[in-house]
């Protein structure tokens, strides 16, 4: 009991401390932020230090928006495991990371809302209509720090059972915050036996770290990328016409790395880039 209340604790801290320390740590935030206070020092007798953040921040934006830096930092983590190859045979089970739905908003409007990541969702009522006999864990609760009482798990139901999968054949998880939580509850609710090849689905560039935690958790699964965000190292070479979509891609890419050495720090993962091939006892597959 003690080492339960122990490790909620931690993941309240940890969950806390990202929502907040993290959201800092965004490259439009930071960046937005120290204009800002560019801004007022020009009112000041800094007026000249004033400006000059003012000026790096115009530049930094335009950098981060227009030039490939989120492609270069997006592409290695969604090119570090391979799409599964159906070949392999059937699997026993598919776990479905939350994060493809914006439960507040559906809540609101009495319908589902799927977000950039709802391929998730999608890939994964295809996968279980080609595999009849595997169980389907969703796991997702909300991971807003104010707004607790929506639930990603509860609208996935829906939207799952609108593209033809039964209820009888989900398994809802609703609690997890996190991609941590994702793992050690969803882990809890398919009590996967030995020998059972349990297929994640994913976004590519979230599956180093999701991968890294289930091999922690020493839940064997094999990675079923989706949602790309990028066409590969092409795009590296290709200035962004879209300002908005490129400083996009810039903050998830810096927010997954920034996810990637946070989860290593506090010893959530073993290795700070996970390799397609485990080398951890825990983690063998």
């Amino acid at each position: 009991m003690a080492l339960a209340t122990a490790t909620e604790q931690g993941s309240a801290l940890f969950f806390l401390a990202s929502k907040t320390l993290g959201v800092f740590l965004v490259p439009s935030n930071l960046i937005i932020a120290i204009g800002a206070l560019g801004l007022i020092l020009t009112w000041s007798r800094f007026q000249s230090i004033g400006r000059k953040l003012g000026s790096w921040c115009v530049a930094t934006l335009l950098i981060c928006g227009y030039l490939p830096i989120g492609a270069l930092l997006l592409v290695p983590l969604e090119t570090r495991f391979l799409p599964w190859k159906a070949e392999e045979g059937e699997p026993a089970g598919i776990i479905v990371l939350g994060g493809g739905v914006d439960p507040v908003l559906s809540a609101a409007h009495g319908n589902p809302v799927l977000d950039a990541a709802g391929a998730r969702i999608v890939i994964a009522a295809a996968l279980a209509r080609q595999y009849p006999r595997a169980r389907v864990v969703y796991a997702g609760g909300n991971g807003d720090l104010l707004q607790q009482e929506a639930k990603e798990a509860d609208v996935a139901v829906a939207v799952f059972e609108s593209l033809g999968v039964m209820r009888n054949r989900l398994q809802i998880e609703r609690k997890s915050r996190n991609t941590e939580e994702n793992v050690r509850f969803s882990k809890a609710l398919a009590d996967p036996k030995p020998g059972e090849r349990w297929l994640l689905v994913t976004s590519a560039f979230h599956m180093p770290r999701s991968m890294g935690i289930f091999r922690k958790f020493g839940f064997a699964v094999q990675p079923y990328p989706v949602d790309w965000r990028t066409r590969g190292w092409s795009d590296v070479l290709t200035i962004q016409s879209d300002f908005l979509k490129g400083l996009s891609l810039t903050n998830i890419a810096v927010h997954e790395w920034i996810g990637l050495v946070a989860y290593r720090l506090t010893g959530k993962t073993d290795e700070l880039f996970p390799s397609p091939s485990p080398t951890n006892a825990g983690g063998k597959e």
